[in-house]
């Protein structure tokens, strides 16, 4: 089931080097996100190992990094304020169960339905939220406790360290492959600022990540239904935004290394991931889209990156926390903006005016609600709007074509899809007082979706009745046959042999 995905000395090499420039990186999100839930730094760093560590292990996507997510943050921040963190570890825990259930269903399909264009502006409203994530390390904390912008020589140094960090990672790789360039530029980074002993910002004055090993700790909480009443919506919300935002990163990934993940096993592996850590005092997570650029980028394309990557951040929280905490931020920071670069789709930008405007709408709609909300609200979103422009373009699609055949019959070739978009359209291209008294409606060309279709097929009969017109309905399935309830006797149907499809209805068992 595990296969770590080496079998050469140069890919373990990458693949370890790769994990460790991302376990770097996967500091200061980690204590970030566990600020943003209200949990102590040491929750957001196990969750970080233990997710990371199991995803990459159980999970359908080799060289995916999973770990503490600030979208899982922001849901958690309200169950842990009303009821504490213990009631948010059985969230947790709930949640892993949750997805494990749609990997059991099989629901990771269903990501194939998110339209390409909600796939762009999903890449693009990451990129930015990741950059504007960077901009709080531009803030000094005064003697007052008040948030101030950087200014002067601080600010200059601050983001003189970054240009140098993104400049190392931009040239090395056209020096020399053989060393990750992004864990190349934090390494001479952190050795300037301590050898010329510049006054900066470091991850220590984010806090300390000292710690001991997670220990297992089953949630002190009642266990009773008012619990599972208190931590059941919280934990379908975690569910869905982890499973979102981990099978699009899962496309994503899939797209740069033009390899398929799979991603009904990756539904299991984040609720093995997140079901553990729930049980060993971890605020759970999904896929990361940043940190798993950055290990893509560096080289690292097998699980073996993954597991190295949890495997260092545990070790920086056991017995190097000293040596990360100086680690400056100016080069973390630099290093996430070369991965906005990288995620964002400029390509985007040009297709603008190419696009259909509804995809270009989609596009840029997809990308604000990322922004400003999240991203499992703006996937749905764009998949909804999506859903809608399709039934409008297609609902224009419905037309006849009338002749009259040798038995003297009027004869209406239907063509086009019938369903709840199109039913309007439909019945305004008959007219039963003019028509010839007897009418023949051909299916053959036109599939019958959905239940309004059926009622639309049933009021156009009813009206050919009020005519005292003869009305034939032919080609139309068994089950339409079955839900006309108005036309009584007096239609004629499936004069001819009957398709064999299934109308969405809610009567039909």
């Amino acid at each position: 089931m595990f296969q770590l995905g080496c079998a050469s000395r140069v890919c373990f090499k990458n693949e370890i080097l790769s994990g460790l420039t991302v376990a770097l990186a996967l500091v200061p999100e980690a204590v970030a996100f566990a600020f943003v839930a209200g949990v102590d730094p040491l929750v957001g760093l196990y969750a970080a190992f233990m997710v990371g560590l199991l995803a990459a292990i159980f999970g359908g996507r080799p060289g995916m990094i999973s770990g503490a997510t600030g979208a899982m943050a922001v849901v958690m921040v309200a169950l842990v304020a009303d009821h504490g963190v213990e009631y948010l570890f059985a969230a947790v825990v709930l949640t892993g169960l949750i997805q494990m259930g749609a990997g059991v269903l099989r629901l990771g399909k269903f990501i194939r339905i998110v339209p390409h264009p909600v796939m762009l502006g999903f890449v693009n409203g990451l990129a930015i939220v990741i950059f504007l994530a960077q901009l709080q390390h531009f803030q000094v904390t005064s003697a007052e406790g008040v948030k101030e912008w950087l200014s002067g020589e601080a600010l200059m140094l601050f983001a003189g360290l970054i240009v140098l960090t993104m400049a190392i990672i931009h040239l090395l790789p056209k020096l020399t492959g053989a060393f990750p360039a992004s864990l190349a530029a934090i390494i001479a980074v952190s050795l300037l600022v301590l050898g010329l002993d510049l006054d900066t910002a470091t991850v220590g004055d984010l806090a300390s990540i000292k710690g001991g090993l997670p220990a297992f700790h089953v949630p002190a909480v009642p266990f009773n239904f008012e619990t599972l009443m208190i931590i059941l919506p919280y934990s379908f919300i975690l569910a869905a935004v982890g499973l979102i935002e981990s099978l699009l990163t899962l496309s994503l990934i899939d797209e740069v290394t033009n390899t398929r993940g799979r991603g009904n096993r990756e539904c299991m592996g984040q609720g093995i991931a997140n079901t553990v850590t729930g049980l060993f005092g971890g605020m759970g997570g999904c896929a990361m889209i940043g940190q798993s650029m950055i290990n893509v980028n560096s080289g690292g394309r097998q699980r073996l990156s993954g597991v190295a990557a949890a495997l260092f951040l545990l070790i920086f929280v056991l017995v190097a926390s000293p040596l990360i905490e100086r680690i400056p931020m100016a080069a973390l920071v630099g290093v996430m903006f070369v991965v906005v670069i990288a995620t964002f789709e400029w390509s985007s930008l040009r297709i603008m005016g190419k696009i259909p405007a509804s995809d270009a709408f989609i596009l840029v709609l997809v990308s604000a609600v990322t922004v400003f909300t999240d991203l499992a609200i703006a996937v749905v979103v764009g998949v909804i709007v999506s859903a809608l422009v399709f039934a409008w373009e297609h609902a224009k699609h419905i037309h006849i074509k009338t002749h009259d055949d040798q038995q003297g019959s009027r004869v209406h070739e239907l063509n086009g899809p019938l369903f709840f978009g199109s039913v309007k359209n439909f019945l305004e291209l008959f007219n039963p007082e003019q028509d010839a008294d007897d009418v023949v409606i051909e299916f053959q060309n036109s599939r019958v979706a959905d239940h309004s279709a059926i009622e639309a097929i049933d009021t156009l009969a009813e009206r050919y009745i009020r005519a005292g017109k003869t009305l034939h309905l032919r080609h139309l399935s068994e089950e339409c046959r079955q839900l006309l309830r108005k036309a009584g006797d007096l239609v004629e149907v499936n004069v001819l042999e009957d398709p064999r499809y299934h109308v969405a209805d809610d009567q039909i068992a």
